[in-house]
């Protein structure tokens, strides 16, 4: 093998996995390196929804955004199942948010107003009119979204990833990146445990690990969430249900996720008996038949979230060569296709939205207040 790429990219979680791929497709002699496994971190723990209508409620650049991410997973989920042979599970059953005060509505509307001038289908529902029979009708309205989706997370990234290998990307896990080597205040590679690799343009992708470098990503934070699964014996709803301070998310099998809880600055991986708790009565006040369900598991994930909740997609100043794909926070999975070509344009040094360069520019760290 080669020592020498087009582009480095450390990190095998969806962010890497997606540019991977995106640039081999494009020709490009690309080499990922995981210090674990592929989808090992957050990409597994995501529960997977493409919630831009839930995330939003005005106007953004991170909403266009992310509603340009969202509508590339059709045609997304039929190229990576014949490069990968792995099926996404991309759903689009729409997604409810429930309210459960009359004060509420108002921003309900104020909210599905926004959205359907932006094109994206919204509307504000009653309970008596809802579709989901099994939900308690106890709130006072929902703002149902028909075009909202999922897809499963951990396969989505591990077709990322086999898809890039498709198209000739270099796939190393268990290597670690020791460090970026930087002569003359150029990338010319990095150092791994046993190896140096080069190339002229690196490119991390290692969610909140990305601190490892705070040299050059700094202001980003850690944020803990716990979820868990249940099964039932018939399928419950069909949509996925918002709520404030829980979703249900349902999946194939008759399994539902439930999460999630949000723990800034904690790394570790273990689930709270009191979060379990707290998930499991909030959900079981949304979808009272959930007691006869049966509890599959608990996990954790660690997603990383940016000082003024934007993500970092671009060039680190000062350094030729280094790029960035970083702080999406619970938008991860949502994010990664719009992500994947839009930093493969940067880095091919083609023409790109430049509001979306402002945004999401690293330029932007002095800017934020700490």
């Amino acid at each position: 093998m080669t020592n020498h790429f087009d582009q480095i990219i450390v990190g095998g979680g969806v962010m890497g996995a997606s540019t991977a791929y995106e640039l081999s497709k494009r020709g490009n002699q690309v080499l990922l390196l995981e210090e674990n496994t592929i989808a090992a971190e957050a990409s597994s723990a995501a529960a997977g929804m493409l919630g831009v209508q839930m995330e939003f409620e005005q106007d953004s650049s991170l909403f266009q955004f992310a509603k340009e991410s969202r509508e590339l997973f059709p045609k997304l989920a039929k190229e990576l199942l014949q490069d990968s042979g792995i099926d996404i599970q991309l759903i689009e059953k729409g997604a409810l948010k429930l309210v459960y005060h009359q004060d509420d509505i108002d921003a309900l509307k104020r909210i599905a107003t926004f959205q359907t001038q932006q094109g994206a289908e919204a509307k504000v529902i009653s309970p008596v009119t809802i579709v989901e029979k099994e939900l308690a009708t106890d709130f006072h309205a929902a703002l149902y979204c028909p075009t909202e989706g999922q897809v499963s997370a951990p396969h989505l990234t591990k077709a990322f990833a086999k898809a890039a290998e498709h198209h000739g990307a270099v796939i190393m896990e268990q290597t670690r990146v020791q460090d970026i080597i930087i002569e003359k205040g150029k990338v010319t590679g990095v150092k791994t445990d046993g190896k140096t690799y080069s190339a002229d343009r690196v490119i991390m992708t290692c969610g909140f690990k990305s601190s490892h470098f705070s040299r050059y990503v700094k202001q980003l934070t850690p944020v803990k969430g716990e979820c868990l699964s249940v099964v039932t014996e018939k399928p419950l709803i069909q949509s996925t249900i918002f709520t404030e301070g829980c979703y249900l998310v349902p999946k194939g099998g008759n399994r539902i996720i439930i999460g999630a809880t949000s723990m800034p600055n904690q790394t570790n991986k273990d689930v709270k008996v009191a979060s379990v708790l707290h998930l499991l009565s909030r959900a079981k006040q949304i979808l009272p038949a959930l007691n006869q369900a049966t509890i599959e598991k608990t996990w954790a994930g660690v997603r990383p979230l940016t000082k003024d909740g934007l993500p970092y997609l671009g060039e680190v100043p000062d350094v030729s060569g280094l790029y960035v794909a970083t702080g999406h926070y619970r938008n991860g999975i949502l994010l990664a296709p719009r992500t994947s070509t839009f930093l493969a344009d940067i880095v091919e040094g083609k023409q790109v939205n430049q509001t979306y360069l402002d945004a999401f520019s690293l330029k932007r760290e002095s800017l934020i207040s700490v």
